[in-house]
């Protein structure tokens, strides 16, 4: 914690801090825009792999929640290559958000689930692709090797990169209850050692998962906050079609989260968050005709403006409840602690 600076904000130094805090979080855009001076854009690719929770190494059946496109595009299957779909989807983020430079985003099944050559060269095939500057690569935390982890140390001299570990809860009876097929432990020995590398490390986590509890969910949020992690990913549990949750929930024995109940509990999340750890996400994105359930969570941009709207309420901000105190430890975090203790003009 020698690291951290440690402040008590009274009402008018709150006042003072609103009016020059852009957002009462760190989010990625912010994060990307501070290193690269521009709009980033992350573009999703799906490279064909695989998953062991899939294919019968650990399991058939995959976890309780994940569609048969394991959050694909599909778009490997329709024989896009990996410069294909990079290419496109460029020409669309440069129309949509007048983005100039890209992260090449694995995110379809498990991204490191593959023989060293072939994600060499998947990997560089991305890389070669003008105005990409990064990777971002979705895994699980049970298929990373020693092998991928120093490669992904060379990339990470020369780029951005992001290693994204599916964990969604810190429980080990939930990850046994959804079928992840590791527990907490083996997460945990993931992220340290993919720490100290130059890799960046996003965690995802699932509000809403069966049988948790408020506090469940909110010690997840403590404990990640102790791990080295610089990014996390919060998602709502929704039911896709075809899935062993959708069978639970038509059954009766799993009940979506109502969207009051979510956005509060994705602001008590990320007060328990400490600063410098970028947000990457709040929520999710269903796909409208794979949806069975709930059909707020189609309503993404009200999601997002009722979490800002609770957090304003509030008056709070990332990090305010981490260890009892308000706490400021990104770089956003320090100028706002600098401003504050030095006067506003």
């Amino acid at each position: 914690m020698d690291h951290l600076r440690v402040i008590s904000l009274d009402r008018p130094k709150v006042k003072q801090m609103k009016a020059i805090l852009p957002q009462r979080y760190y989010d990625f855009n912010t994060a990307l825009r501070q290193q690269f001076g521009c709009r980033v854009q992350k573009i999703t690719v799906d490279a064909g792999f695989s998953c062991p929770n899939r294919d019968g190494k650990i399991s058939s059946g995959g976890c309780i929640y994940c569609n048969p496109q394991g959050s694909g595009t599909g778009a490997h299957a329709r024989g896009l290559s990996v410069t294909a779909q990079l290419e496109s989807g460029k020409a669309a983020l440069t129309r949509r958000y007048r983005a100039k430079k890209f992260i090449a985003y694995f995110q379809a099944f498990t991204n490191t689930y593959a023989p060293l050559d072939r994600l060499q060269a998947v990997y560089a095939e991305a890389l070669a692709v003008p105005d990409i500057v990064g990777l971002s690569i979705g895994t699980r935390p049970d298929c990373m090797d020693p092998a991928v982890l120093k490669l992904l140390e060379a990339y990470a001299r020369e780029y951005l990169v992001w290693v994204e570990y599916g964990l969604q809860s810190a429980h080990d009876r939930t990850l046994n209850l959804i079928n992840r097929g590791h527990d907490f432990a083996c997460f945990e020995t993931a992220v340290n050692k993919t720490s100290g590398r130059g890799i960046h490390v996003c965690a995802h986590v699932i509000l809403g998962l069966p049988g948790e509890s408020r506090q469940d969910m909110l010690q997840t949020a403590a404990i990640l906050s102790n791990l080295p992690i610089d990014g996390i990913k919060i998602h709502l549990l929704y039911v896709i079609l075809g899935t062993p949750l959708a069978k639970l929930y038509q059954e009766g024995l799993f009940q979506c989260l109502d969207q009051e109940v979510y956005v509060d509990l994705v602001c008590d999340f990320i007060e328990r968050l400490p600063g410098r750890m970028v947000i990457q996400r709040l929520t999710g994105d269903p796909h409208p005709s794979e949806l069975l359930a709930p059909a707020w969570s189609l309503q993404k941009a009200q999601t997002l403006s009722l979490i800002h709207a609770t957090l304003e309420k509030r008056n709070t901000w990332q990090g305010r409840l981490r260890d009892g105190t308000a706490v400021f430890d990104s770089t956003l975090g320090h100028q706002v602690f600098n401003a504050l203790q030095q006067g506003l003009p």
